[in-house]
């Protein structure tokens, strides 16, 4: 990879950033999440409080990106049809017309994926995995590309259904959000005060955040391309794949872990490191990339056994503790981009691989 590539992935990572940023405060590991899963074709599903902005994020980065955007939002009675579309039969011809669903789309946000039942819930399996939906027996190609951005809802949990394990695997990463810090709640609340009246005919509505999104885009499919292209040229080392072999196999021994990570989960894990790298400056991943993301892309896939549940214990704890013994210690479990770049609490055998890696690449 050349420094060419990385300046032009920047620039088009730091314009989308600002748009962003104008409508959304704060959320900037959440911005960087997304456009990892946008750049490695994996899918995402955010987990959050009400208001914390989900649907804004998703809205923002199909603007900024110009891509085509479609929501939908799950319901206990929605059914498969709702989301892939049908057959419909045409009474003059007495022939069916194929009607596409709303997942023929670039970016498809599910909105509270886990109100729906099992049967819609794996609706979407074939389209996420294979990038194409059977329809009365024949395939169809979904556009290129393909995002899924679910949502779900910690709190609330009556009439809901949990995602099984089966799902939860097909998303690269589950991301939680959490509320703003103070100084961006402050900046969100002077912002929403700026907010003005939308005259309609002989009425008006009042303005939300969503009207505040710029229509123009930053960004074009080729520039997606390109930044595509070069997140599958970032170097990877050996010493780099040992590393997500530990920590994969290490879930799946664990006392305490009933479930641990699948292939799935450090095939996942280098792809999103790769495109970190990119992301920050760098043509080649770090043990940091690893660090920072083992929690949204190995997480969800964790299931503790009944005896530790009893016992207290959590599955962002035992992976806490996992990257302990590998030799990160963030003061918490989880910790985001930003602190793992600072290189926080790192052990000699980090830094020592770090090095190796940047020499390598040189």
């Amino acid at each position: 990879m050349t420094s060419s590539d990385v300046e032009r992935t920047a620039a088009l990572i730091n314009a989308v950033r600002s748009r962003i940023a104008q409508v959304v405060v704060g959320q900037e590991v959440v911005v960087e999440r997304l456009l990892i899963s946008l750049f490695t074709g994996g899918h995402i599903l955010l987990q959050g409080v009400p208001g914390v902005a989900k649907t804004l994020l998703a809205s923002s980065l199909s603007k900024a990106l110009q891509l085509d955007f479609a929501r939908i939002q799950f319901t206990i009675d929605l059914l498969p049809s709702d989301i892939l579309g049908s057959e419909i039969l045409d009474q003059r011809t007495n022939t069916f017309t194929t009607m596409k669903g709303p997942i023929f789309t670039n970016l498809l946000l599910a909105d509270e994926i886990n109100r729906a039942a099992p049967k819609v819930q794996s609706a979407l399996l074939e389209a996420m995995q294979e990038h194409k939906v059977t329809i009365g027996g024949e395939a169809f190609e979904l556009p290129a590309p393909f995002l899924v951005i679910a949502t779900q809802n910690p709190v609330e949990q009556a009439g809901t259904f949990e995602l099984p394990e089966a799902q939860l695997d097909r998303f690269m990463m589950l991301h939680r959000l959490d509320y703003p810090k103070p100084d961006d709640e402050r900046e969100l609340l002077r912002r929403n005060t700026r907010l003005k009246v939308d005259r309609r005919e002989s009425g008006a509505v009042v303005q939300t955040e969503f009207d505040a999104i710029a229509d123009e885009a930053v960004a074009s499919n080729d520039d997606i391309v390109n930044a595509m292209q070069a997140v599958t040229e970032v170097h990877v080392s050996e010493t780099f794949i040992e590393h997500v072999v530990e920590l994969v196999n290490r879930t799946r021994s664990h006392p305490a872990l009933e479930l641990g990570g699948s292939p799935r989960a450090g095939i996942n894990l280098i792809k999103a490191s790769r495109a970190r790298a990119l992301i920050h400056g760098r043509g080649y991943v770090v043990p940091e990339d690893l660090f920072a993301l083992a929690e949204d892309v190995v997480l969800h896939r964790l299931r503790l056994r009944y005896e530790a549940l009893a016992d207290g214990l959590t599955a962002a704890g035992v992976l806490h503790e996992l990257l302990v013994q590998m030799g990160s210690a963030p003061a918490v479990a989880g910790a985001d981009a930003s602190a793992a770049d600072t290189g926080h609490s790192n052990g000699s055998q980090l830094a020592d691989d770090r090095a190796n890696e940047a020499a390598a690449q040189a």
